[in-house]
């Protein structure tokens, strides 16, 4: 990648029609969704990693909660109140094939790690929770985020399975 790397909300601009990450499924929401569901049903917000106009990737990004029974850390569990806890959930993270293995990815999730903590300091954020395909958890685990309890899904093969991720970690992290 010789060009820099923007990363901004998509805008309704934003040319979607020739990027590829490989997995249909994402190629299909970031095409025919994303702006949807960001622009006029206001339910997430997507992310895009931008050279020259030519979009690298994508992460989506909505508000959610989680029970505290769900949380990996019986510390944790301890601490925080019985009632949902507030996450900012990572839905969905595409790199296209032309850009995949020069770290858009990372810059993409260390931005939404970022957008975690400002929710901790206006709304409140336990951490972020991802749905990671089995092929995306080695990518995930590196930061800190491990799977959640109870959890039913990944059962099957190619079923995600959802990983958390502390503010507490995401805190000393960017502290180094």
């Amino acid at each position: 990648m010789s060009a820099a790397i923007e990363i901004h909300p998509l805008r309704t601009d934003d040319d979607r029609s020739t990027f590829s990450c490989g997995q249909p499924d994402l190629d299909r929401f970031f095409q025919h969704y994303a702006g949807q569901n960001q622009f006029k049903l206001h339910l997430a917000v997507t992310y895009v990693a931008a050279a020259e106009s030519h979009i690298l990737g994508f992460a989506t990004v909505a508000a959610s909660s989680l029970e505290r029974n769900r949380l990996p850390s019986a510390r944790l569990q301890r601490r925080l109140p019985g009632y949902p806890l507030p996450v900012l959930r990572l839905a969905r993270l595409g790199v296209d094939t032309r850009a995949q293995g020069s770290r858009v990815g990372r810059a993409l999730l260390r931005h939404v790690l970022g957008l975690a903590l400002d929710q901790r300091d206006h709304l409140g954020c336990v951490g972020v929770v991802t749905d990671a395909k089995p092929d995306a958890i080695a990518f995930y685990e590196p930061f800190g985020f491990v799977p959640l309890k109870g959890v039913r899904e990944g059962a099957l093969h190619g079923d995600p399975t959802p990983m958390f991720l502390t503010i507490s970690t995401i805190s000393e992290a960017v502290a180094k």
